[in-house]
């Protein structure tokens, strides 16, 4: 008689998974900003052992031009252990990769050969505009009942955005997810505290504000994203929104507490329109409500405007645009990506209203160009985007493109893609790996990576 075991790589609580085994390989979105020929998602060897180490070792293209791959996600993951929706025999098999531009969705399975990625399915953008509503899906979490993901548009490519979910097993996308919206028009990001029956979200723009870059006027104008709203996960109803302000822009990646006996989790303010600053804010329940605090200001650095790119010339400053962050498993530090200044940042937050800075490497950015170890010589451009860190919080890998026409503004000759890894102390501290540095191929750009067996963004947790 066989006995259904879960997937191995489920684990009820952060505590258990940051125990895991060590990822061995790393699933990175890799598109074409041209979109002269089909994205692909890239397989990269992360074992320290293998011959193969800091390489590409494989590739699946996808079967059509101009996705423009940008987040992804699991099919499954360890919250289909939670009690209140269990789907345990669910396998972490599958990779759900939608196409930022073209509103396709790819299902890739991992399984005959995680180096070899096969394409299964593909969700075109009219069914995806037909049963859901939305288009332009953005962020992909799995979640308890299915998978979730967040989306730019509506039917039209117009707001309101939202979120409509997927079943995790035939990938049939089943609708809409809000019931009630209340004030929400824009969307970004989704993620949620599972211990608090709470959906959180953030905000970027409607796809015609950012598809061709972002848009001075809109952004000096406080006309892009700036709020948070918070739901009822179950009822799928809008409970609060908080404005952060006109001086703040582009609220951007929900980093909740792993341990979901915890109702507090970190966000990012990309720019301070009064200096240029990017922020970085916590929001935790008060009372019967929920408040923001922002908890770190990160200073634009003074620079001579004719080394400048035109968007930046009159501002006399390159802004650390902390595009992206990520919390370890432990809920002890926050990493901050400064995709301008070229830095990436490590914080103790223990203590969630009161970050103290424990590490920083700097790499590429718009002035500095630092270089990598791994290749002292060579002058990098972009800076630390997507980032993503281990399970058992040893490691951060991070990518250096943040969107193809954003890049261009920021970086107008052009961005020659990298990966890098960190070591990271368990007691503070950061420093690059000398031996991983993965030189992208000329004709693409990489941007968010996975783990296999799962990684810091991927899981949520019912259990502390």
């Amino acid at each position: 008689m066989a006995i259904w075991r879960p997937d191995p790589s489920f684990y009820p609580s952060p505590r258990l998974a940051m125990k895991a085994p060590p990822e061995r390989l790393a699933f990175v979105a890799s598109f074409d900003p041209a979109r002269q020929q089909p994205d692909a998602l890239a397989v990269v060897d992360v074992d320290p052992a293998s011959a193969g180490y800091g390489q590409i070792v494989g590739t699946t293209q996808m079967p059509q031009r101009g996705d423009e791959l940008h987040h992804f996600g699991w099919n499954a993951c360890s919250s289909c252990l939670c009690p209140n929706a269990p789907h345990p025999h669910v396998e972490r098999r599958y990779l759900v990769v939608p196409g930022l531009r073209s509103s396709r969705i790819h299902i890739l399975d991992t399984k005959p050969d995680p180096r070899a990625p096969q394409l299964v399915k593909t969700i075109a953008p009219a069914e995806l505009a037909e049963k859901t509503g939305y288009t332009r899906p953005h962020t992909v979490h799995c979640g308890p009942g299915g998978i979730y993901v967040t989306a730019l548009g509506d039917a039209e490519g117009k707001e309101p955005g939202g979120i409509f979910v997927i079943d995790h097993e035939s990938f049939e996308p089943l609708g809409r997810w809000e019931v009630e919206r209340g004030p929400q028009r824009l969307s970004y990001d989704g993620w949620w505290h599972l211990g608090y029956d709470t959906m959180v979200t953030s905000e970027w723009g409607t796809p015609d504000t950012f598809e061709n870059g972002l848009i001075p006027q809109l952004l000096l104008g406080a006309r892009y994203g700036r709020r948070l709203h918070f739901w009822s996960f179950t009822r799928r109803r809008h409970l609060q929104e908080i404005d952060f302000g006109a001086d703040y822009q582009l609220v951007f990646e929900l980093r909740p507490a792993h341990d979901p006996t915890k109702a507090y989790g970190f966000v990012n303010c990309v720019l301070g329109l009064k200096d240029l600053s990017s922020s970085i804010w916590t929001w935790y329940r008060d009372g019967e409500r929920w408040a923001v605090r922002k908890v770190i200001d990160i200073p634009a650095e003074p620079a001579d405007p004719g080394q400048l790119p035109p968007i930046l010339k009159d501002f006399k400053a390159v802004p650390p645009l902390a595009t992206d962050i990520d919390l370890s498993l432990d809920d002890r530090f926050l990493y901050v990506a400064c995709w301008g200044t070229g830095e990436l940042r490590q914080y103790a937050v223990s203590d969630p209203f009161a970050p103290r800075l424990t590490g920083a490497v700097r790499i590429g950015g718009i002035l500095a160009r630092a270089p990598h170890p791994g290749a002292p010589g060579k002058r990098l451009n972009g800076g630390p985007q997507m980032v993503e860190v281990s399970r058992d919080g040893r490691r951060v890998y991070f990518t250096n493109s943040l969107y193809g026409a954003i890049d261009a503004q920021f970086y107008p000759d052009g961005i020659a893609g990298w990966m890098v890894k960190l070591d990271a102390d368990p007691a503070g501290g950061i420093a690059f790996d000398p031996r991983f540095f993965v030189d992208w191929p000329d004709d693409r750009r990489p941007h968010q990576i996975r783990l296999d067996g799962g990684d810091c963004s991927s899981d949520s947790y019912c259990y502390p």
